[in-house]
């Protein structure tokens, strides 16, 4: 009796194990199959100065009329590498790329835009934290484009702080009319922003793109977001370098986007270092495209939060890969999923592997009553899969999990997960499902005492 068993309990782990490595495979499988619809876009050969066409690196000189020129033969002659020497150059205004362009800043140069409000006008069609409307250019701005490139160890220097950043005290009354225009289905020729309102325009923006390359500048002082990846797809992010600190500095924002690679980044950002969205509330709803297949690899996050998904995603997430990451200093949040009875959509397959944080307030959180508000739109959060994390020290909390009463968080798996210190260890409500492995929240307990 005793070998039968012990035959049963090896078979039993055994099974136990092949059900482990299946879903490992299964993670795996999925994540090479999204990297196999990456692919960084061809870089053209047809090589130009920016001081061919008037620009001086001198701080001083307007340089906008010399990309102007530049971007215009590249149009004209079906794409270009525009190269920019070391030296400071000032923009005053945006960049508007076109199709088959790459800019290449090399080492010691850096691009400094200006802050006069009227230079990012006209109004362009941009999206204002999930919902569309016309407002101030992004400073450099591709719209429904294919094969773009941003290279080089050169500097965009938003040059915001003292100027757009500011905005934010005033942007409220502005704010809530796109609010209550994307919930009344304000038609879109109506949303017209700009002029006399004070939403910050993004930094960066592709805007219905596709095959996009981000590789090796720093990013610095942007006006709002960092870098918006809006309804794009086909996108490699790398060895990208962020100093941003004025408000709402995201790093990353894929917002109804695919098949996206950030790897290899060095965030240093006073918000979100990758805030996945997908539209906000009616208007995200109506659109209907999630953003899905998103890998992050390989990054040191410093910041607000590491990873975020939401809250604006009403269109839904899915297949997001987080995995062999670390930390470059303190975050509020290591990983955060977020949303309220006002979004709907869903997110699901969130898969967090090999991913280790220092000092965070909260370690993995997940709320699906996002600021204790909304009705009648709860978000499906089910199918999260999260192995082999660490953190040193929480201040607050290691693992929480908030659903909603009507809508429970489900099928939510931990496994190999080591926080040292903390001062609430997990906090679960309305949930379903939530399976733990190997969990150590503390000093791991090992040989019992003897008794004396």
């Amino acid at each position: 009796m005793k070998k039968y068993i012990s035959i049963l309990i090896v078979i039993v782990y055994c099974s136990s194990c092949n059900l482990s490595a299946e879903k490992d495979l299964s993670r795996i499988e999925k994540r090479d199959n999204v990297l196999k619809n990456i692919i960084p876009p061809t870089i053209s050969e047809n090589v130009m100065l920016l001081t061919n066409f008037g620009a001086i690196g001198d701080s001083l000189t307007d340089c906008k009329p010399a990309f102007d020129k530049a971007i215009e033969i590249c149009k004209e002659q079906n794409g270009g590498k525009i190269v920019v020497p070391e030296g400071t150059y000032l923009i005053n205004g945006p960049i508007h790329l076109t199709n088959n362009v790459c800019i290449e800043l090399q080492k010691g140069s850096k691009l400094v835009f200006g802050s006069t409000p009227s230079d990012y006008l006209p109004v362009v069609l941009t999206s204002w934290e999930g919902t569309f409307l016309y407002n101030y250019s992004p400073f450099i701005y591709g719209y429904q484009l294919e094969n773009i490139a941003i290279v080089g160890e050169g500097t965009i220097d938003g040059n915001a702080r003292d100027t757009f950043s500011k905005w934010a005290e005033h942007q409220k009354e502005s704010q809530l009319l796109s609010r209550r225009m994307n919930h009344e289905d304000t038609p879109l020729a109506e949303r017209v922003f700009g002029a006399g309102h004070f939403l910050r325009p993004h930094l960066i923006q592709f805007f219905e793109c596709k095959n996009i390359l981000i590789e090796g500048v720093t990013i610095k002082n942007s006006p709002f977001w960092c870098v918006h990846l809006l309804k794009s797809e086909n996108i490699t992010a790398r060895k990208v370098k962020f100093d941003a600190f004025n408000r709402n500095n995201d790093g990353f924002d894929p917002e109804y986007s695919k098949n996206i690679l950030i790897e290899d980044i060095e965030f240093n950002n006073a918000d979100d270092n990758v805030a996945i969205k997908a539209g906000r509330d009616h208007e995200g709803r109506k659109t209907g495209i999630s953003s899905e297949n998103i890998i992050i690899r390989n990054c040191r996050f410093k910041g607000l939060h590491g990873v975020v998904i939401g809250s604006e995603m009403s269109a839904g997430v899915q297949n997001v890969f987080i995995e062999n990451c670390t930390y470059g200093g303190y975050c509020k949040r290591g990983i955060y999923l977020k949303s309220n009875p006002d979004r709907g959509g869903f997110i699901r397959d969130i898969y967090v592997n090999d991913v280790d944080f220092g000092e965070v307030e909260d370690f993995f959180y997940i709320t699906a009553y996002y600021h204790g508000e909304g009705k009648g739109f709860e978000t499906d959060i089910r199918n999260i899969f999260v192995d082999n994390v660490k953190c040193r020290k929480a201040t607050n909390a290691g693992l929480v999990i908030q659903g909603y009463p009507s809508k429970k968080v489900s099928d939510v798996y931990f496994s190999n997960v080591q926080i040292d210190s903390c001062e609430t260890a997990m906090s679960f409500t309305n949930t379903e499902n939530i399976v733990l492995n190997d969990i150590i929240i503390g000093q791991e307990v090992k040989v019992p005492s003897h008794a004396k």
